[in-house]
Protein backbone atom coordinates (compact mmCIF):
# COMPACT_ATOMS: atom_id res chain seq x y z
CA UNK A 1 0.00 0.00 0.00
CA UNK A 2 1.40 3.39 -1.00
CA UNK A 3 2.22 5.86 1.74
CA UNK A 4 1.12 8.73 -0.54
CA UNK A 5 -2.19 9.55 -2.15
CA UNK A 6 -2.53 12.34 -4.75
CA UNK A 7 -5.60 13.94 -6.31
CA UNK A 8 -5.16 14.75 -10.01
CA UNK A 9 -7.75 17.26 -11.23
CA UNK A 10 -8.33 17.01 -14.96
CA UNK A 11 -11.21 17.71 -17.34
CA UNK A 12 -12.40 14.77 -19.39
CA UNK A 13 -11.03 16.48 -22.53
CA UNK A 14 -7.40 16.50 -21.33
CA UNK A 15 -4.64 14.91 -23.40
CA UNK A 16 -2.59 14.36 -20.27
CA UNK A 17 -4.38 11.85 -18.09
CA UNK A 18 -2.25 8.86 -19.11
CA UNK A 19 1.06 10.67 -18.60
CA UNK A 20 0.18 11.92 -15.12
CA UNK A 21 -1.33 8.62 -13.96
CA UNK A 22 1.66 6.68 -15.34
CA UNK A 23 4.05 9.03 -13.54
CA UNK A 24 2.25 8.46 -10.24
CA UNK A 25 2.33 4.70 -10.72
CA UNK A 26 6.08 4.80 -11.42
CA UNK A 27 6.52 6.66 -8.13
CA UNK A 28 4.35 4.16 -6.26
CA UNK A 29 1.76 6.84 -5.47
CA UNK A 30 -1.93 6.06 -5.09
CA UNK A 31 -3.98 8.13 -7.57
CA UNK A 32 -7.40 9.70 -7.24
CA UNK A 33 -8.73 11.24 -10.45
CA UNK A 34 -11.04 14.24 -10.04
CA UNK A 35 -12.91 14.93 -13.28
CA UNK A 36 -15.86 16.93 -14.55
CA UNK A 37 -17.80 13.83 -15.56
CA UNK A 38 -18.97 11.07 -13.27
CA UNK A 39 -16.69 8.11 -13.69
CA UNK A 40 -18.31 4.74 -14.37
CA UNK A 41 -16.04 3.11 -11.79
CA UNK A 42 -16.73 5.62 -9.00
CA UNK A 43 -19.22 3.36 -7.18
CA UNK A 44 -17.35 0.15 -7.96
CA UNK A 45 -14.02 1.58 -6.78
CA UNK A 46 -14.67 4.16 -4.06
CA UNK A 47 -11.67 6.32 -3.35
CA UNK A 48 -10.29 6.09 -6.88
CA UNK A 49 -12.36 8.71 -8.68
CA UNK A 50 -14.21 11.90 -7.81
CA UNK A 51 -16.79 13.78 -9.89
CA UNK A 52 -16.40 17.57 -9.59
CA UNK A 53 -17.84 20.73 -11.12
CA UNK A 54 -14.78 22.83 -11.96
CA UNK A 55 -16.96 25.79 -12.93
CA UNK A 56 -18.15 25.97 -9.30
CA UNK A 57 -14.88 25.95 -7.41
CA UNK A 58 -16.48 26.36 -3.97
CA UNK A 59 -18.66 23.26 -4.33
CA UNK A 60 -15.74 21.31 -5.81
CA UNK A 61 -13.55 22.21 -2.83
CA UNK A 62 -16.27 21.16 -0.36
CA UNK A 63 -16.57 17.84 -2.15
CA UNK A 64 -12.79 17.33 -2.05
CA UNK A 65 -12.61 18.14 1.68
CA UNK A 66 -15.45 15.69 2.41
CA UNK A 67 -13.68 13.05 0.33
CA UNK A 68 -10.38 13.65 2.15
CA UNK A 69 -11.97 12.91 5.53
CA UNK A 70 -12.30 9.26 4.50
CA UNK A 71 -9.45 9.14 2.00
CA UNK A 72 -6.67 11.50 3.21
CA UNK A 73 -4.82 13.34 0.44
CA UNK A 74 -1.14 14.25 0.45
CA UNK A 75 -1.21 16.47 -2.63
CA UNK A 76 -3.48 18.05 -5.23
CA UNK A 77 -2.43 18.87 -8.80
CA UNK A 78 -4.45 20.83 -11.35
CA UNK A 79 -3.54 19.34 -14.71
CA UNK A 80 -5.27 21.87 -17.02
CA UNK A 81 -6.28 25.53 -16.85
CA UNK A 82 -9.87 24.71 -15.89
CA UNK A 83 -8.70 22.90 -12.74
CA UNK A 84 -5.94 25.17 -11.38
CA UNK A 85 -8.21 27.37 -9.24
CA UNK A 86 -9.88 24.36 -7.65
CA UNK A 87 -6.45 22.79 -7.01
CA UNK A 88 -5.18 25.92 -5.25
CA UNK A 89 -8.26 26.38 -3.08
CA UNK A 90 -8.52 22.69 -2.21
CA UNK A 91 -4.86 22.64 -1.20
CA UNK A 92 -5.46 25.65 1.07
CA UNK A 93 -8.44 23.93 2.69
CA UNK A 94 -6.39 20.75 3.24
CA UNK A 95 -3.31 22.57 4.55
CA UNK A 96 -1.15 21.55 1.58
CA UNK A 97 1.43 23.71 -0.27
CA UNK A 98 -0.39 25.87 -2.78
CA UNK A 99 -0.58 29.02 -4.86
CA UNK A 100 -2.91 31.75 -3.57
CA UNK A 101 -6.31 31.22 -5.16
CA UNK A 102 -6.54 34.86 -6.27
CA UNK A 103 -3.17 34.60 -8.04
CA UNK A 104 -4.35 31.58 -9.99
CA UNK A 105 -7.61 33.35 -10.87
CA UNK A 106 -5.56 36.22 -12.26
CA UNK A 107 -3.72 33.88 -14.63
CA UNK A 108 -7.12 32.76 -15.96
CA UNK A 109 -8.31 36.32 -16.73
CA UNK A 110 -6.18 38.06 -19.35
CA UNK A 111 -7.49 41.58 -18.72
CA UNK A 112 -6.99 41.52 -14.96
CA UNK A 113 -3.54 40.02 -15.45
CA UNK A 114 -2.61 42.81 -17.90
CA UNK A 115 -3.84 45.47 -15.48
CA UNK A 116 -1.87 44.03 -12.56
CA UNK A 117 1.32 43.58 -14.58
CA UNK A 118 1.17 47.16 -15.83
CA UNK A 119 0.85 48.44 -12.26
CA UNK A 120 3.80 46.23 -11.28
CA UNK A 121 6.06 47.74 -13.92
CA UNK A 122 6.09 44.63 -16.12
CA UNK A 123 6.18 45.46 -19.87
CA UNK A 124 2.75 44.93 -21.41
CA UNK A 125 1.26 46.01 -24.74
CA UNK A 126 -1.32 48.76 -24.91
CA UNK A 127 -4.73 47.18 -24.41
CA UNK A 128 -8.45 47.89 -24.61
CA UNK A 129 -11.59 46.04 -23.48
CA UNK A 130 -14.85 45.91 -25.46
CA UNK A 131 -18.22 44.37 -24.73
CA UNK A 132 -19.35 41.84 -27.32
CA UNK A 133 -22.47 44.00 -27.67
CA UNK A 134 -20.54 47.00 -28.97
CA UNK A 135 -20.53 47.98 -32.63
CA UNK A 136 -17.18 46.66 -33.94
CA UNK A 137 -16.94 49.45 -36.52
CA UNK A 138 -17.04 52.02 -33.74
CA UNK A 139 -14.67 50.01 -31.53
CA UNK A 140 -12.24 49.82 -34.45
CA UNK A 141 -11.72 53.60 -34.26
CA UNK A 142 -10.38 53.44 -30.70
CA UNK A 143 -7.45 51.03 -31.10
CA UNK A 144 -4.02 51.13 -32.67
CA UNK A 145 -2.91 48.88 -35.54
CA UNK A 146 -1.80 46.20 -35.93
CA UNK A 147 -3.60 44.69 -32.94
CA UNK A 148 -4.70 41.31 -31.61
CA UNK A 149 -8.22 40.42 -30.47
CA UNK A 150 -8.69 37.61 -27.94
CA UNK A 151 -11.15 36.20 -25.37
CA UNK A 152 -10.36 36.93 -21.73
CA UNK A 153 -10.15 33.32 -20.60
CA UNK A 154 -9.38 30.82 -23.40
CA UNK A 155 -5.90 29.33 -23.91
CA UNK A 156 -3.77 27.71 -26.64
CA UNK A 157 -4.40 30.66 -29.03
CA UNK A 158 -8.09 29.84 -29.28
CA UNK A 159 -10.01 32.88 -30.51
CA UNK A 160 -6.82 34.95 -31.00
CA UNK A 161 -6.88 36.96 -34.25
CA UNK A 162 -4.66 39.72 -35.62
CA UNK A 163 -6.21 42.78 -37.28
CA UNK A 164 -4.23 45.23 -39.41
CA UNK A 165 -6.96 47.81 -40.06
CA UNK A 166 -10.55 48.72 -39.25
CA UNK A 167 -12.05 46.32 -41.78
CA UNK A 168 -10.14 43.27 -40.55
CA UNK A 169 -10.83 44.38 -36.95
CA UNK A 170 -14.61 44.30 -37.53
CA UNK A 171 -14.40 40.84 -39.14
CA UNK A 172 -12.22 39.50 -36.33
CA UNK A 173 -14.51 41.04 -33.68
CA UNK A 174 -17.56 39.27 -35.10
CA UNK A 175 -15.66 35.99 -35.34
CA UNK A 176 -14.53 36.11 -31.70
CA UNK A 177 -18.06 37.11 -30.69
CA UNK A 178 -19.52 34.04 -32.44
CA UNK A 179 -17.00 31.80 -30.71
CA UNK A 180 -17.88 33.26 -27.29
CA UNK A 181 -21.57 32.66 -27.98
CA UNK A 182 -21.00 28.90 -28.26
CA UNK A 183 -22.98 27.36 -25.35
CA UNK A 184 -20.05 25.33 -24.02
CA UNK A 185 -17.67 28.28 -24.09
CA UNK A 186 -20.30 30.62 -22.68
CA UNK A 187 -20.82 28.22 -19.78
CA UNK A 188 -17.08 27.96 -19.19
CA UNK A 189 -16.42 31.70 -19.31
CA UNK A 190 -19.47 33.10 -17.54
CA UNK A 191 -19.31 36.90 -17.29
CA UNK A 192 -15.91 36.95 -19.03
CA UNK A 193 -17.53 35.57 -22.20
CA UNK A 194 -19.19 38.95 -22.68
CA UNK A 195 -15.91 40.78 -23.31
CA UNK A 196 -13.13 40.92 -25.89
CA UNK A 197 -9.59 42.03 -25.09
CA UNK A 198 -7.67 43.94 -27.75
CA UNK A 199 -3.89 44.39 -27.48
CA UNK A 200 -1.33 46.11 -29.65
CA UNK A 201 0.56 43.51 -31.66
CA UNK A 202 4.10 42.76 -30.43
CA UNK A 203 6.46 41.69 -33.17
CA UNK A 204 9.45 39.48 -32.52
CA UNK A 205 10.50 35.95 -31.63
CA UNK A 206 8.52 33.88 -29.16
CA UNK A 207 9.66 31.44 -26.47
CA UNK A 208 7.99 29.27 -23.86
CA UNK A 209 9.42 28.75 -20.37
CA UNK A 210 8.71 25.66 -18.34
CA UNK A 211 9.35 26.00 -14.63
CA UNK A 212 8.61 24.82 -11.13
CA UNK A 213 8.02 27.22 -8.24
CA UNK A 214 9.40 25.86 -4.98
CA UNK A 215 8.79 27.95 -1.88
CA UNK A 216 8.58 31.11 -3.97
CA UNK A 217 11.73 30.39 -5.99
CA UNK A 218 11.50 29.77 -9.74
CA UNK A 219 13.37 26.68 -10.94
CA UNK A 220 13.58 26.87 -14.74
CA UNK A 221 13.29 23.44 -16.32
CA UNK A 222 13.47 24.39 -20.00
CA UNK A 223 13.29 27.29 -22.44
CA UNK A 224 11.61 26.31 -25.70
CA UNK A 225 12.30 28.24 -28.89
CA UNK A 226 9.40 28.54 -31.35
CA UNK A 227 11.18 28.67 -34.72
CA UNK A 228 8.06 29.16 -36.83
CA UNK A 229 6.96 32.82 -37.07
CA UNK A 230 3.77 33.58 -35.13
CA UNK A 231 2.61 36.68 -36.97
CA UNK A 232 -1.09 35.97 -37.53
CA UNK A 233 -3.77 36.32 -38.59
CA UNK A 234 -4.08 33.26 -36.33
CA UNK A 235 -1.43 32.03 -33.90
CA UNK A 236 -1.28 28.27 -34.21
CA UNK A 237 1.80 26.95 -32.46
CA UNK A 238 3.71 24.20 -34.20
CA UNK A 239 7.32 23.50 -33.17
CA UNK A 240 8.93 23.75 -29.73
CA UNK A 241 12.69 23.04 -29.49
CA UNK A 242 15.00 23.04 -26.47
CA UNK A 243 17.64 24.02 -25.46
CA UNK A 244 17.18 27.58 -26.62
CA UNK A 245 19.51 28.94 -29.28
CA UNK A 246 19.43 32.46 -27.83
CA UNK A 247 22.58 33.75 -26.13
CA UNK A 248 23.19 32.98 -22.46
CA UNK A 249 22.62 36.64 -21.66
CA UNK A 250 19.30 36.66 -23.52
CA UNK A 251 18.22 33.48 -21.76
CA UNK A 252 19.11 35.01 -18.40
CA UNK A 253 16.88 38.00 -19.19
CA UNK A 254 14.07 35.65 -20.24
CA UNK A 255 14.31 33.83 -16.91
CA UNK A 256 14.42 37.09 -14.95
CA UNK A 257 11.31 38.41 -16.70
CA UNK A 258 9.48 35.11 -16.17
CA UNK A 259 10.25 35.23 -12.44
CA UNK A 260 9.21 38.89 -12.17
CA UNK A 261 5.93 38.13 -13.92
CA UNK A 262 5.13 35.09 -11.80
CA UNK A 263 5.85 36.90 -8.55
CA UNK A 264 3.93 40.02 -9.63
CA UNK A 265 0.87 37.87 -10.25
CA UNK A 266 1.42 36.13 -6.91
CA UNK A 267 2.34 32.59 -7.93
CA UNK A 268 4.52 30.83 -5.37
CA UNK A 269 4.22 27.05 -5.63
CA UNK A 270 3.97 24.37 -8.31
CA UNK A 271 4.30 24.14 -12.10
CA UNK A 272 4.53 27.22 -14.27
CA UNK A 273 4.23 27.72 -18.03
CA UNK A 274 5.00 31.11 -19.56
CA UNK A 275 4.95 32.55 -23.08
CA UNK A 276 7.09 35.58 -23.94
CA UNK A 277 7.93 37.71 -27.00
CA UNK A 278 11.42 39.09 -27.62
CA UNK A 279 12.39 42.11 -29.70
CA UNK A 280 14.83 45.03 -29.64
CA UNK A 281 12.60 46.87 -27.16
CA UNK A 282 12.80 44.13 -24.54
CA UNK A 283 11.02 41.00 -23.32
CA UNK A 284 7.22 40.97 -23.20
CA UNK A 285 5.28 38.38 -21.16
CA UNK A 286 2.24 37.19 -23.10
CA UNK A 287 0.96 34.66 -20.59
CA UNK A 288 1.86 32.97 -17.33
CA UNK A 289 -0.11 29.91 -16.20
CA UNK A 290 -0.14 27.88 -12.98
CA UNK A 291 0.20 24.60 -14.85
CA UNK A 292 2.69 22.76 -17.01
CA UNK A 293 2.89 22.82 -20.81
CA UNK A 294 -0.26 21.64 -22.58
CA UNK A 295 -1.07 18.84 -24.97
CA UNK A 296 1.48 16.03 -25.01
CA UNK A 297 4.42 18.47 -25.29
CA UNK A 298 5.87 17.47 -21.92
CA UNK A 299 7.04 14.20 -23.51
CA UNK A 300 9.87 16.22 -25.07
CA UNK A 301 11.34 16.76 -21.58
CA UNK A 302 13.38 14.35 -19.47
CA UNK A 303 15.29 15.07 -16.30
CA UNK A 304 18.00 13.36 -14.31
CA UNK A 305 17.93 9.65 -15.03
CA UNK A 306 14.98 9.82 -17.44
CA UNK A 307 12.41 11.38 -15.11
CA UNK A 308 9.33 12.92 -16.76
CA UNK A 309 7.97 16.40 -16.11
CA UNK A 310 4.87 14.82 -14.57
CA UNK A 311 7.01 12.91 -12.08
CA UNK A 312 8.72 16.14 -11.01
CA UNK A 313 5.36 17.85 -10.53
CA UNK A 314 3.97 14.98 -8.47
CA UNK A 315 7.14 14.75 -6.36
CA UNK A 316 6.92 18.47 -5.60
CA UNK A 317 3.22 18.30 -4.73
CA UNK A 318 3.90 15.48 -2.27
CA UNK A 319 7.02 17.04 -0.73
CA UNK A 320 9.21 14.22 -2.03
CA UNK A 321 12.89 14.61 -2.94
CA UNK A 322 13.06 16.35 -6.32
CA UNK A 323 16.40 14.76 -7.19
CA UNK A 324 17.84 16.38 -10.35
CA UNK A 325 15.99 19.22 -12.08
CA UNK A 326 18.59 19.29 -14.85
CA UNK A 327 17.24 18.45 -18.29
CA UNK A 328 18.98 15.74 -20.31
CA UNK A 329 21.87 16.95 -22.48
CA UNK A 330 20.40 16.03 -25.86
CA UNK A 331 18.30 18.54 -27.73
CA UNK A 332 14.61 17.74 -27.97
CA UNK A 333 11.63 19.02 -29.86
CA UNK A 334 7.93 18.51 -30.39
CA UNK A 335 5.68 19.44 -33.27
CA UNK A 336 2.00 20.02 -32.65
CA UNK A 337 0.55 18.83 -35.95
CA UNK A 338 -1.68 21.64 -37.24
CA UNK A 339 -5.15 21.33 -38.72
CA UNK A 340 -4.90 22.92 -42.18
CA UNK A 341 -8.66 23.07 -42.81
CA UNK A 342 -11.95 22.07 -41.28
CA UNK A 343 -13.83 18.92 -42.26
CA UNK A 344 -13.70 15.17 -41.65
CA UNK A 345 -10.32 13.52 -41.09
CA UNK A 346 -10.25 10.81 -43.76
CA UNK A 347 -6.64 9.68 -43.53
CA UNK A 348 -3.66 10.05 -41.20
CA UNK A 349 -0.99 8.07 -43.01
CA UNK A 350 2.75 8.00 -43.50
CA UNK A 351 3.45 7.41 -39.81
CA UNK A 352 5.93 4.58 -40.36
CA UNK A 353 7.83 6.67 -42.91
CA UNK A 354 7.91 9.59 -40.47
CA UNK A 355 9.13 7.40 -37.60
CA UNK A 356 11.96 6.10 -39.79
CA UNK A 357 13.69 9.49 -39.84
CA UNK A 358 16.77 9.55 -37.57
CA UNK A 359 15.97 11.38 -34.37
CA UNK A 360 12.22 10.84 -34.48
CA UNK A 361 11.06 9.04 -31.34
CA UNK A 362 7.31 9.08 -31.59
CA UNK A 363 4.42 10.11 -33.86
CA UNK A 364 1.05 10.28 -32.15
CA UNK A 365 -2.34 10.72 -33.80
CA UNK A 366 -4.64 12.43 -31.28
CA UNK A 367 -7.87 12.82 -33.31
CA UNK A 368 -9.30 9.52 -34.59
CA UNK A 369 -9.82 9.08 -38.32
CA UNK A 370 -13.45 9.75 -39.23
CA UNK A 371 -13.95 12.55 -36.72
CA UNK A 372 -14.55 16.19 -37.59
CA UNK A 373 -11.63 18.59 -37.19
CA UNK A 374 -11.76 22.35 -36.58
CA UNK A 375 -8.75 24.64 -37.18
CA UNK A 376 -7.86 27.73 -35.18
CA UNK A 377 -9.10 30.19 -34.14
CA UNK A 378 -12.26 28.21 -33.28
CA UNK A 379 -10.62 24.82 -32.76
CA UNK A 380 -9.07 23.52 -29.55
CA UNK A 381 -7.29 20.33 -30.63
CA UNK A 382 -4.29 19.20 -32.66
CA UNK A 383 -4.19 16.34 -35.15
CA UNK A 384 -1.30 14.84 -33.23
CA UNK A 385 2.27 15.26 -32.03
CA UNK A 386 5.76 14.41 -33.34
CA UNK A 387 8.72 14.05 -30.96
CA UNK A 388 12.42 14.23 -31.79
CA UNK A 389 15.78 14.06 -29.99
CA UNK A 390 19.10 14.98 -31.55
CA UNK A 391 22.60 16.22 -30.86
CA UNK A 392 21.56 19.87 -31.26
CA UNK A 393 18.38 21.97 -31.61
CA UNK A 394 18.80 22.52 -35.37
CA UNK A 395 18.94 18.76 -36.01
CA UNK A 396 15.85 18.17 -33.86
CA UNK A 397 13.96 20.87 -35.77
CA UNK A 398 15.03 19.43 -39.13
CA UNK A 399 13.86 15.94 -38.12
CA UNK A 400 10.47 17.28 -37.04
CA UNK A 401 9.95 19.14 -40.32
CA UNK A 402 10.93 16.12 -42.42
CA UNK A 403 8.66 13.82 -40.40
CA UNK A 404 5.74 16.19 -40.90
CA UNK A 405 6.49 16.36 -44.64
CA UNK A 406 6.12 12.58 -44.85
CA UNK A 407 2.72 12.44 -43.19
CA UNK A 408 -0.29 11.90 -45.46
CA UNK A 409 -3.18 13.85 -43.96
CA UNK A 410 -6.46 14.01 -45.85
CA UNK A 411 -9.34 16.18 -44.63
CA UNK A 412 -12.61 16.44 -46.56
Amino acid sequence: MSSYRILLLMPVTTYRAADFVSAAIRLGVEVVVGSDQRQTLEEAAPGGTLALDFKDSSSAVRRIVEFAREHPLDGVVGVEDETTVTAAEASLALGLPHNPGEAVRLTRHKLRARELLRKSGIPVPQFWKFSTEEDPRIAARHVGYPCVLKPLFLSASRGVIRANDGESFALAFERVKRLLADPEILKKGGEAAGWILVESYIQGDEVAVEGLLVGGELKVLAIFDKPDPLEGPFFEETIYVTPSRFSEERQRHIIEMTARTAFAVGLREGPLHAELRLNEEGIWPLEVAARSVGGLCSRALRFGAGMSLEELIIRHALGMDLESLERERRAAGVMMIPIPRGGILKRFGGMESARAIPGIEQVVQSIPTGQSVVPLPEGARYLGFIFARATDPAAAETALREAYRRLEIVIR
